[in-house]
């Protein structure tokens, strides 16, 4: 299946702030001159003709692209194009207001409701923009690396400072491995290692005119196959296994591939649907929680809740939180246990009736109750509902670059893995095959269904140890 992924430049907080510019602005004014509306229908008219408005100026926006990430526009370019879609939503709301019949209203009203709403976008363009963009998505920030030529690595970092693209610069690679600038961190023909020591979400590769596709392409393989989103500058490279889309950063084309098939608002949703679960969830099951951290207390020495550090995104750092299932001393016993690891290639660590676990640990990793703290960790946003699971440090200083796809994407509680074998899977690529599955068909529907299948699962009590 391929995508094409062409929402992926649209931006959904542009838009939300605009709805929140103009729902500013109707509150401030209808305080100041809405004593006017007096009647149910009146507000009910007045409501109809602003939300109408509303719509037309954000769809005047979109068609004026407006809410393109990537297109390159000076301040005063987005003021006078977002002039003229206030203008069009302001004359069709007049027109409104004029001829809806029982809205007999002072024009003070609407005038001074067009004024507010006016000068508070023109201080949304000016100001406050880019400000709640870094507030909003500082925790998600991608982390960029740059490749190509000093020259045209500045020409392009300018343009892309004149869009509304925000990202982490990380710094660059010279292609001729031999640039010793500020930004300079390493070579070329190290970008697999540079990838993992700095967690880098994508690449942006300034190809050169006369340099040949054949000896770039590697470079974009691995990061294909890394799971790490590569943005090919100027000229166009075979996608192979991933999703390509086309766009622009001022004057250059660029072209993008990608192996996750989640767009700005896709990801949006899933935080949202995340942060709703999980608050749902805790608050459901905080009783059996709290008797499940009596019971952990009363059953051995140590903490109730188990901390580890586990890798998450491309390649970050997070604790994850579970319920102590094991005695105090499981890392140290864990060497000794060694040779009954079901899983074959070492990859990972799975034992059936692992003498680390304690009784109570028994019981709440049959049901999963050990699981539950982890909506803490979606709810910092660290781990989704849905995804691939976090591996361990350890485990992760394994991989291979096609393994270091499977952490393209956020880990989840559960996901294609946990309810398609689990514990049964004794070889670590089928797990891997699983995980990239997922994040190649995933769509909200499918996170459902893996949902679901996770309950019937966890009532079937098969493959867990």
């Amino acid at each position: 299946m391929n995508r094409s992924n062409s929402g992926a430049s649209f931006d959904v907080v542009h838009v939300i702030m605009d709805v929140c510019v103009h729902v500013i602005s109707a509150i401030i004014a209808l305080q100041i001159w809405g004593d006017g509306l007096y009647t149910r229908d009146q507000w009910k008219a007045f409501a109809t003709i602003y939300l109408i408005a509303l719509l037309i100026f954000l769809l005047m926006n979109r068609a004026l692209y407006i809410y393109n990430t990537t297109i390159f526009f000076y301040i005063d370019r987005i003021i006078k194009r977002e002039t003229l879609s206030i203008l069009v939503a302001m004359l069709c709301a007049g027109l409104l207001f004029a001829n809806v019949s029982g809205l007999d209203v002072d024009p003070s009203l609407f005038f001074g409701l067009c004024g507010v709403t006016y000068v508070v976008l023109i201080l949304e363009i000016l100001f406050f923009e880019r400000i709640l963009d870094r507030i909003i998505t500082r925790k998600h920030i991608p982390r960029v690396l740059y490749v190509g030529s000093k020259d045209s690595y500045n020409k392009f970092r300018y343009f892309l400072q004149k869009t509304s693209i925000i990202i982490n610069e990380i710094g660059y690679i010279s292609i001729e491995d031999n640039d010793n600038s500020i930004e300079y961190i390493g070579k070329l023909s190290d970008l697999e290692n540079v990838i993992r020591k700095y967690n880098i979400d994508q690449v942006f590769i300034l190809q050169k005119r006369d340099m040949e596709i054949k000896n770039l392409q590697k470079y974009v393989d691995i990061c294909i196959e890394m799971g790490i989103t590569c943005r090919i500058v100027i000229d166009t490279f075979r996608r192979r296994k991933a999703f390509s889309f086309v766009s622009s950063v001022g004057t250059y084309p660029v072209s993008t591939f990608h192996t996750v098939t989640m767009n700005s608002f896709e990801r949006l949703i899933k935080r949202v649907f995340d942060i709703c679960f999980s608050v749902v969830i805790i608050i459901l099951t905080s009783p059996i929680m709290l008797i499940t951290a009596i019971a952990i207390k009363l059953d051995s020495k140590g903490p109730v809740i188990f901390k580890q550090v586990r890798v998450g995104k491309n390649g970050r750092h997070f604790k994850i939180w579970k319920f102590r299932s094991m005695y105090q001393n499981a890392d140290e016993m864990k060497s000794e246990l060694m040779d009954y690891n079901t899983v074959k290639d070492g990859m990972m660590f799975k034992m059936k009736d692992d003498p680390r676990v304690t009784r109570v640990g028994k019981f709440i990793r049959k049901t999963s109750i050990d699981e539950l703290p982890q909506f803490f960790n979606v709810l910092a946003g660290s781990m989704s509902v849905v995804g691939t699971r976090p591996p361990t440090i350890d485990e992760v200083s394994k991989y291979t670059a096609k393994q270091w796809r499977r952490i393209s994407i956020k880990p989840g509680i559960t996901g294609m893995w946990q309810t398609n074998g689990r514990n049964s899977i004794t070889n670590f690529n089928e797990v891997v095959e699983l995980d990239t599955r997922y994040i190649d068909e995933w769509s909200l529907w499918l996170d459902v269904k893996i949902m679901l299948k996770t309950v019937i699962e966890v009532f079937r009590h098969k493959n867990v140890y």
